[in-house]
């Protein structure tokens, strides 16, 4: 957009006398009218394509944020019309939307079920078509078919306090960028932070300034002091937490358990923390910076773990 100051306004428009675009003038004889193209009728069809594409657990998410969406509506009466407007693109996405509002789907959608009726128009004329999509389902409109053998421009943070290990902050750091990867340190504070080795390691964010739903995954380094802090840092173990809820891959080194013992899902962790263990599960610790690295990368580009989701009743 312009101006724009910080990239001395470029791109630059170009005049039309270097080549830039500029309109035809012509004289035109026509009449004008102000309407819409019958296709605007079709207010379904895409809908339909999009859920029937969605894998469960992106359904799930889908009818999660439409129960909530209509929870808060005041009147029943909306409610009620929602859902048979629902039902026009899944029954079984209605029947799940009305199970949380504690009510039936309707038989047949209110009539009439578009109410946009210009002031001089036909009710019948502005209702709804019925068409039927080519395709049942695009595997493009899935998250769940992501390109899985990359982390390019995934974002990655770590969490560090004083006295953190900055052997294992480096290692990792630096595969992860290696790999494509986008990494921030996060700290309780702003500015650096000294490490085990008294070293400085700059800071990009503070827990007041991030969250969890900025990044793609999270990392724990070791370090003693930096553990302690991190455990103690109610900021950290919700970041912790949420990450985990929303799926997301988890690593932390082995001196780091005590701060993932402080977070609700320390009892979820898998029995061992093998390959095929961190690619179902997507959570890996280790005392070895750099096979940690490689196991981490190969967790972060599957995306999500959709299966914490089955239980469904894990805090946010």
């Amino acid at each position: 957009y312009g101006p724009n100051s910080l990239a001395n306004n470029d791109p630059q428009q170009v005049k039309a006398a270097d080549g830039g675009f500029t309109s035809y003038q012509e004289r035109v004889d026509a009449r004008k009218v102000r309407a819409r193209s019958g296709s605007f009728l079709d207010h379904f069809s895409q809908a339909k394509l999009f859920f029937n594409s969605q894998s469960a657990a992106e359904q799930n998410h889908i009818i999660d944020a439409l129960s909530f969406e209509l929870g808060k509506v005041k009147s029943v009466a909306i409610r009620q019309r929602m859902l048979g407007i629902l039902s026009m693109i899944d029954d079984g996405l209605a029947a799940a939307v009305a199970y949380a509002l504690g009510l039936k789907v309707p038989k047949t959608p209110e009539q009439p079920i578009n109410h946009s009726i210009p002031a001089d128009g036909d009710p019948a004329d502005f209702q709804p078509t019925i068409v039927e999509g080519k395709l049942a389902k695009s595997a493009a409109l899935s998250m769940e078919n992501t390109v899985k053998d990359n982390i390019k421009t995934r974002k990655i943070a770590i969490l560090v306090a004083d006295g953190v290990d900055a052997s294992s902050v480096n290692t990792v750091k630096a595969a992860i960028i290696a790999a494509g990867g986008v990494v921030e340190v996060i700290a309780p504070k702003l500015g650096d932070v000294i490490a085990a080795d008294d070293s400085k390691i700059a800071v990009e964010e503070s827990f007041l300034t991030a969250a969890s739903v900025f990044y793609d995954a999270v990392y724990v380094p070791g370090g003693t002091n930096s553990v302690a802090t991190l455990e103690a840092e109610a900021n950290a173990v919700h970041f912790l937490n949420e990450a985990f809820r929303h799926c997301k891959a988890i690593a932390a080194d082995e001196q780091a358990m005590q701060v993932i013992e402080a977070t609700y899902f320390s009892k979820k962790l898998p029995e061992d923390f093998s390959d095929d263990s961190v690619l179902k599960e997507g959570v890996v610790i280790g005392s070895d910076a750099g096979q940690l690295a490689k196991q981490f990368i190969k967790a972060i580009a599957q995306h999500r773990f959709w299966d914490r989701e089955k239980p469904r009743q894990v805090p946010a």
